[in-house]
């Protein structure tokens, strides 16, 4: 996710100081993963300094003054730019697990336990994001969706590979 599109798109609804982006994107998209102070100042810093906010004021208080920023004509520009442009899809053409499987396979360890492994881990997480899901409100709800999606999806890769166990195993050790 980028951080500073973000902050950008929250400015869009007013000027903010920090504290205020900090909480707005905590309750938005934190998820837990909250977004640290030092992340939110650097990234404000960045975007001031390329011109797509602007100091909006100061306000004074019992600590240390506060600044707002405002977003820009640039910087409504660049969040245009940003949701119009597509998220690269997320191919998994070879990953970590397929090549566990393979080395298994090659090492004449038992392939079936590495998928039964991460079948298990898959199935919890799976129970994780259900229970959180249920609690949540509706944008957890469609985060906990998302990657309920993604697990499912692994599931019937583990499934199916788990079917061709030893097709592939002849295919990696002749």
């Amino acid at each position: 996710m980028s951080i500073g599109h973000t902050l950008l798109g929250l400015l869009e609804g007013g000027p903010r100081h920090g504290y205020d982006l900090k909480r707005a994107y905590d309750e938005h998209f934190g998820h837990g993963r909250p977004l640290h102070y030092g992340q939110v100042y650097a990234t404000l810093s960045r975007l001031l300094k390329n011109g797509l906010i602007e100091e909006s004021g100061v306000e004074q208080g019992g600590g240390p003054d506060r600044k707002r920023y405002a977003v820009t004509a640039e910087g409504v520009t660049d969040v245009d730019t940003w949701l119009g442009t597509p998220e690269k899809p997320e191919l998994y053409m070879q990953s970590t697990l397929y090549t566990k499987v393979v080395i298994a396979l090659m090492s004449e360890r038992d392939a079936q336990d590495v998928l039964d492994t991460q079948r298990h881990a898959h199935l919890r997480a799976m129970r994780e994001l259900t229970a959180r899901k249920r609690g949540g409100d509706l944008a957890d709800q469609l985060i906990c969706d998302h990657a309920l999606f993604h697990l499912e999806a692994d599931l019937r890769w583990l499934e199916l590979t788990a079917a061709r166990i030893d097709e592939l195993r002849n295919q990696v050790t002749s």
